[in-house]
């Protein structure tokens, strides 16, 4: 079993109604608690800092970016995103990294197909999200012959010297979508946990899927060939 550090990486902006606790929930299973807020107009970062994490501002541009500047700012050997409004549950990050800690995978991806999802059934945005998440999934893993069930969760855990690699470009959350395919590209091993994904307990969704749907088939289209 390889010998490494976790650093949790928490991408926020205006959060403060959670951060605290999945600060003080993550912290057990980390060496480092990294949060990357998009310039909060909230207590998000004063909480955070608080509660002892290390917080730093990203560059205004959205999650992709935040996640992006985390892999030069962590100080773990293994990256692990995870939200800020409570759908991803912090107790599973043990299951997500020992893969990566037993050297059997390179990045690991929460997966809400394998452990069921309070947010992507009952609403027409979410069964658009949900049938949208689908076809991307079932034509990556005949792309690349895999048999992956989500492609788009962002609770993940990530080698950090494989995410350098990446060359992720996207300032969206299409950046899930993007480190995935990008990860088979080159030839890296990607696997899967279950992971329930909860209803979010904090704040709104930002993610107006009708208004990402060319984003996220650009994206796509952009990858996959």
């Amino acid at each position: 079993m390889l010998s490494t550090r976790v650093t949790v990486v928490i991408p926020t902006r205006d959060e403060e109604g959670l951060i605290g606790e999945i600060i003080d929930t993550a912290r057990p299973y980390a060496d480092e608690v990294l949060v990357v807020d998009g310039h909060s107009r909230d207590r998000t970062r004063e909480i955070a800092t608080a509660h002892e994490a290390r917080v730093i501002l990203d560059q205004g541009k959205g999650k992709g970016n935040a996640l992006r500047l985390s892999i030069a700012e962590a100080t773990g050997d293994i990256l692990v995103f995870i939200d800020a409004d409570g759908s991803h549950d912090p107790h599973d990050i043990p299951a997500l990294v020992a893969p990566i800690k037993a050297d059997q995978a390179d990045m690991v991806v929460g997966s809400r197909g394998r452990g069921g999802s309070d947010e992507l059934h009952g609403t027409i945005d979410q069964f658009i999200r949900y049938v949208g998440s689908q076809l991307i999934m079932l034509a990556i893993n005949y792309r690349w012959h895999v048999r992956l069930t989500d492609s788009q969760n962002g609770f993940r855990a990530i080698r950090r010297d494989v995410a350098a690699q990446l060359g992720w470009t996207s300032n969206l959350t299409t950046i899930e979508q993007e480190m995935t395919m990008r990860a088979l590209k080159r030839g890296f091993r990607v696997t899967e946990i279950a992971s329930h994904e909860y209803e979010r307990r904090w704040g709104a969704s930002k993610v107006v899927v009708w208004k990402l749907w060319f984003a996220y088939g650009w994206s796509f289209l952009r990858n996959i060939f």
